[in-house]
Parts: C-alpha cells; structure tokens; sequence
C-alpha cells in the first residue's frame, strides 16, 4: 500500500510539473517571447493551420526530472541509475531541440547524436540486447561488442520511429503512454523497482503535456520530445528485458511494433515502390491517409477551426491500433511464441488497413457518418 501510494505521488508530481512548465512555454510562445514556432505549414506532412512551439519534450523531461529528484529522497541507489539514464538521453535530446529551435539538424546528425545517447546506455547502464528469439541473431548478440551495435542501432532506430508517427495532436505521446503503461506493468509484475519507477515517472510527465497537445494542439513534442521519448521506451524495454530473463524477448518488440513498422512499411515504399530515397519525407503514411481520406470529410466547413477538429479526430484511430499491440503484450509478456503470432498478425493488419484506404475502400466503421 505504501508503494503504491508513493508511485501514485511520483505520477501526480512528474504530471504537475509538466503540465505548469508545459503552460509556462504555450503562454511564452502566445506573447511572441523566446520561443521558435513552427512557421512551416506547407511541407508534406504538416496538417496544422497556425505556427504552434516544438518544444513539448522541455516539459516533459523537467517533468521526469523532478519525479527522479523527488525519490532520490527515498531510494538514492535507484534513483541515481535513473539520473544517469536521463544524463545519456541528453545528446538525443538537445540535438532534436537545437533542430526545434534552428532548424539546423540533419536527419543523420540527429541519428547520430540518437546513437551516441544509446551507446552511452549501453556503456553505462548496460543496457544491451543479448538474446532475441531470432535464429541467426542470437549468435551475433552473444558477441559483447556486436550485441552494443545492434542494441544502439535498435534503440536509435525506435527513437526514430516515434518521431516518424509524431503527425497530429496526441498521436505520438498518447501511443508512448500506452507503451510506458505495458512496460511498467511488465516491470511491476517481475519486482523490477527501478523500471518501474521510471515508467510511472514518464506517463506523469507526457500526460502533463499532453494536457496541451491535445486536442487544442497549442504546443507540440518537436524532435526534442519524440527522440527522447523513443530514446527513453526503448531504453526501458531493453533493461527490462536484460535485467529479468522471465519476460520474453518479443516483448519489446510488440510494445513499439507500432512505430517500427510504420517506419520500416514506409521505407519499403519509399524505396521498393517509388524508387525514392528512404529519408525523403511524404504525406502518405497510414495517418497521413486516415486524415486525408478519412478525416477531411468528417467536419465539412474549411475553417481553420474545422481543420484543427480533424488533426485531432484522427489520433484516436491510431491509438487503437497500437493498442492491439500493447494490450496482448501485457497479457503475455513471458510467452514468446504468442507474442511473435501477435506480431505478424499486427503487420498483416497494418498491411491490409494502409491498402484498403490508399485504394479509397476505407474499412466502413473508420468513415464517419455525420
């Protein structure tokens, strides 16, 4: 009872400070003061009518911060490993706000500085993959060194991902909610303090946030907040997993499969399909398409107003779907032959959903009736 009273403290407290901090940069923004807003409304996959502030992922790191300050009082051993998760987040996380603020930061720069954040992890912390249930791959992670590689190219790659789904207001930081709840269940369930306590921390400090994101959409993560959120989940997932040998190595795979394959769907039809290169950005990912498609006849008036009501009737759709990945995650954590079924039958879902709606068959429950 004590315990559960102390991570409900560290939600409200990592929520609290996130939300006043978040409010703090929306009011600052809104009187034109040391914020940079995003005045590009016409890229590919832009869908706001307004110039909105990039910088949501401040909020939400002073958020988890605090929440690390406030049980270092409590268990300094478990909070300092959690202090220095956030110390190896900082190259990920300044470089994605450098780009929010400037707009100077190559993709591969940011990549980069993704990579280095993991591989301090890894460094430090230990945070490495060393079995995944893949014939072929657990022969290459038994290998220290070729293990560190895959896992900064594993966590670089999640933190990417989150990035890429980061389109409309709450979309990316209610689907990092709902994996931080699948990871911090997981961790409650095999006595795993530190995660846990990292994980509630988390989904206090992106619900302060998302308090303004959505559906008003009056601040957004940037690439600051997307990279450090994927930074963080995937870091969580990768302790998770390498602390406690009883969850299943498909677990974190499950959780972020939603992200990953839209990131891996998207470079196969970059690449395979349109003969582009992956990097280039487009406006035909499966939320880019629900809200073209789907979305843009849902409100019928072309005011601005109407505009922002469909950017956020969007989200929703998603969230479901990366709910039929953490859900069966969570029932399952220790049964790998389940979660790799799960899996394949998301891909296979995803799949069929992107190319009924590109081809204009929209599934008739996604259309709406108004």
């Amino acid at each position: 009872m004590v315990a559960r009273i102390r991570r409900m403290l560290i939600l409200v407290l990592a929520f609290t400070v996130s939300l006043c901090a978040t409010l703090w940069l929306v009011h600052r923004a809104k009187q034109g003061i040391g914020i940079a807003h995003d005045h590009d409304l016409s890229g590919p996959q832009k869908f706001h009518t307004l110039p909105v502030p990039r910088v949501g992922g401040v909020g939400i790191v002073a958020g988890i911060c605090v929440a690390i300050l406030a049980f270092w009082l409590r268990q300094p051993a478990i909070a300092a490993s959690a202090g220095l998760l956030i110390l190896c987040a900082l190259p990920a996380f300044l470089c994605g706000l450098t780009e929010d603020l400037t707009k100077s930061q190559s993709p591969r720069r940011r990549l980069f500085f993704t990579a280095t954040s993991a591989a301090l992890a890894a460094l430090l912390m230990d945070a490495v993959i060393v079995r995944s249930a893949i014939p072929g791959l657990d022969w290459a992670l038994a290998h220290p060194w070729a293990a560190v590689l895959i896992t900064v190219f594993v966590v670089s790659g999640v933190a990417n991902s989150l990035n890429i789904i980061d389109g409309f207001n709450g979309l990316a930081s209610m689907c990092a909610v709902l994996m931080l709840v699948s990871v911090g269940y997981v961790a409650f369930q095999v006595n795993d303090t530190l995660i846990v306590w990292l994980a509630v921390a988390g989904v206090g400090a992106v619900l302060g946030f998302f308090v303004w994101n959505f559906p008003a959409g009056l601040i957004f993560l940037g690439d600051g907040g997307a990279y450090f959120l994927g930074f963080f989940i995937a870091e969580l997932a990768v302790l998770l997993l390498h602390r406690n040998p009883s969850v299943s190595p498909m677990f974190p795979l499950l959780v972020c499969i939603y992200p990953v394959f839209e990131t891996l769907f998207s470079v196969y039809r970059r690449v395979m399909l349109r003969k582009q290169s992956a990097g280039m950005p487009d406006g035909i990912h499966l939320h880019s398409l629900i809200y073209r498609r789907i979305m843009r006849w849902a409100v019928g008036k072309q005011s601005k107003r109407s505009a922002a009501r469909r950017n956020s009737m969007t989200s929703p759709y998603l969230w479901m779907l990366c709910m039929t990945a953490v859900v069966p995650a969570m029932l399952f954590w220790d049964n790998t032959p389940v979660l790799g079924g799960f899996i394949v039958l998301f891909g296979l879902t995803y799949t069929a959903l992107y190319w009924r709606i590109v081809r204009f068959k929209s599934p008739r429950w996604m259309v709406s009736r108004r």
